[in-house]
């Protein structure tokens, strides 16, 4: 498996990889993900929650009460709920993002797979993210997962990111460029 340094020596790294090599253990890694894709889901379209995983003052039991609701009601296996409980125990439940990002670029890697996420200034529809992943996968000479958001600040364009490596195509971008040459 091949990953970045930064990524295994990163807190989140070691989290992520200690959850990876407990679901491979198991048996459970697709499942593991799929119960992590749906947290990173529930992050992503609740304030309150984002706010909470972040508020020092909310105690361990509290936040790890929170996270057994959420684990039912999104019917979490009992690894990931397990893992969940540690992190809240452990008080690293903020870095929970992180931890999702990085479980899913060691899985990606584990399948040889690489994870590209991709801004826009307005929607994409899935014909255009089919081209892009067919570029990105004739780029890259391995399956490419894509994750597309919507970003209205770069006026139009693309910017892709995969691992480390981003390709700024954006309007926003080409004006800034501009704007500097000019002030030259």
């Amino acid at each position: 498996m091949e990953l970045s340094a930064g990524i295994k020596a990163s807190l989140a790294g070691r989290y992520a990889s200690a959850l990876f090599d407990l679901a491979v253990e198991s048996g459970t890694v697709t499942q593991v993900e799929g119960d992590l894709e749906r947290l990173s889901a529930a992050l992503a379209e609740s304030e309150e929650l984002r706010a909470l995983i972040r508020n020092p003052q909310v105690s361990r039991e509290a936040i790890g009460r929170v996270f057994d609701e959420i684990g039912e009601t999104l019917e979490i296996s009992g690894l990931t709920a397990g893992f969940l409980g540690t992190l809240s125990q452990n008080r690293r439940i903020d870095r929970l993002p992180q931890i999702i990002r990085a479980f899913g670029m060691i899985a990606g890697a584990q399948r040889g797979e690489v994870t590209a996420e991709v801004v826009s200034a307005h929607a994409l529809d899935e014909g255009q993210l089919q081209t892009i992943e067919q570029k990105l996968r004739a780029r890259e000479g391995r399956t490419v997962k894509l994750r597309s958001r919507v970003d209205p600040d770069i006026l139009g364009g693309l910017v892709v990111t995969i691992g480390s490596r981003r390709i700024d195509s954006s309007i926003r971008t080409r004006l800034n460029t501009l704007s500097q040459a000019l002030k030259a």
